[in-house]
C-alpha cells in the first residue's frame, strides 16, 4: 500500500495566464510566489506552492499532487502502480525543478485523473505574503476529483494508497482522509469524465468565512454556494468560482479523527436536505475543471506493466 503524507499541489492550466494569476491573488488572497514565463506559482502555507497556474491553448487541470515520505517511497509506489497496470512516468529533473520538488512520478488514475507523487516539496521559511491578507487563509485544505463511480474510486484510493473513507453522501461524493483531517481527498460522481471538482483553503476563523463571503458578493464574484455547514465534516464553507471553470472553497472548523480505529463512516442521503448543507441553503453541483488529455507521456521514461495486469 502507498501511504499518503499529504496533499501537494494542483496544477491547473488557464486560457488567460494574467487573469487567472489576479484572481487568485486579489480575490482567493493567494501569495504569488513565483511568477514566470508561462506560469504563476502561488503559496497559501508552509509549502514552496500549492496551486501552479499554467497558460494552456485550453482550460484543464494539468495534475494533482500527493506528497510521499521519501525516495525510497517513491520508488516502491512506482512498483506498486505498475503491478496494478498503471502507465507509471518518472519526471525528468528539468520538471521537478518546475514544480520545486526533488523527484516525482506521475500516472493516471483508473478514472482519468492525472496524479503527481512527489518528494522532497520545497518549504518556505519567509512569511507569506498574502495578496489579500483579510481573507485569514490559514493552509491548502484539501482537493476533489472526479469519478464515474465515486466506489470504485474508494476501492483504488484505500487498496492501492492508503485512503480512508470518512463518511458517504449516498453515491454522490466519498469524503477521503489520508491522516487526521476529516478529509484531504474526496471524489465526486461526475459523469462527464475526470476533473478537479475544487480546491479548498482553509481559513483562520468563522468571521473569516463571513467576511469573505461579503468580499466576493461585493466583488461579483459568482458563488456557487455558502455560506452553509457540512454535516459530515462539520466545516463552515463558501465556494466560488474563478476563471477557467476552477472552483475555489474557503472553510472553517473541520472536524479531525484521531481515533481511526473507533470511527465509523456514515452514509447521507444525497437528496436529502441538508445532506450537503445542514443549514439548509440552496446547493447545486460544483463546476469541476475537466483534466486535460494526454499528459502522462510528456517525460521520457515512461513505464508499463506487463499486459493483462489491471485493477
Amino acid at each position: 500500500m502507498i501511504e499518503l503524507q499529504d496533499i501537494a499541489y494542483v496544477r491547473s492550466g488557464v486560457t488567460d495566464l494574467e487573469r487567472a494569476t489576479r484572481f487568485a491573488t486579489d480575490i482567493v488572497g493567494l501569495d504569488p510566489v513565483v511568477r514566470e514565463a508561462g506560469a504563476t506559482y502561488l503559496r497559501a502555507d508552509h509549502r514552496h506552492h500549492c496551486l501552479a497556474l499554467v497558460e494552456s491553448d485550453a482550460p484543464g487541470v494539468h495534475a494533482s499532487a500527493f506528497s510521499l515520505l521519501d525516495d525510497a517511497a517513491l520508488e516502491a509506489a512506482e512498483s506498486e502502480l505498475l503491478k496494478v497496470g498503471c502507465t507509471v512516468t518518472r519526471g525528468s529533473e528539468t520538471e521537478a525543478r518546475q514544480r520545486h520538488v526533488r523527484n516525482f512520478i506521475a500516472f493516471d488514475d483508473p478514472f482519468g485523473n492525472h496524479i503527481e507523487l512527489v518528494t522532497g516539496q520545497s518549504t518556505l521559511s519567509r512569511p507569506i505574503n498574502f495578496g489579500r491578507p483579510a481573507a485569514g487563509i490559514a493552509e491548502f485544505g484539501h482537493l476533489c476529483l472526479d469519478a464515474p463511480d465515486v466506489r470504485a474510486a474508494h476501492e483504488f484510493w484505500s487498496t492501492v494508497f492508503s485512503g480512508r473513507v470518512s463518511d458517504w453522501i449516498g453515491d454522490g461524493a466519498c469524503l477521503m482522509r489520508i491522516d487526521p483531517v476529516h478529509h484531504k481527498l474526496a471524489f465526486f460522481q461526475n459523469d462527464a469524465g475526470p476533473g478537479l471538482c475544487h480546491v479548498n483553503f482553509q481559513v483562520k476563523t468563522l468571521d473569516d468565512v463571513m467576511r469573505n463571503w461579503r468580499f466576493l458578493q461585493q466583488n461579483d464574484v459568482h458563488i456557487l454556494h455558502g455560506p452553509g455547514r457540512h454535516p459530515t465534516s462539520t466545516a463552515i464553507f463558501v465556494y466560488f468560482l474563478g476563471p477557467d471553470d476552477l472552483t475555489y472553497e474557503y472553510s472553517f472548523g473541520v472536524q479531525l479523527i484521531e481515533d481511526d480505529a473507533a470511527w465509523q463512516p456514515r452514509m447521507f442521503e444525497l437528496q436529502e436536505p441538508g445532506s450537503i448543507d445542514m443549514w439548509l441553503g440552496p446547493t447545486q453541483r460544483t463546476v469541476s475543471q475537466s483534466q486535460l488529455e494526454g499528459l502522462s507521456s510528456v517525460s521520457m521514461g515512461a513505464r508499463t506493466s506487463d499486459p493483462g495486469v489491471g485493477v
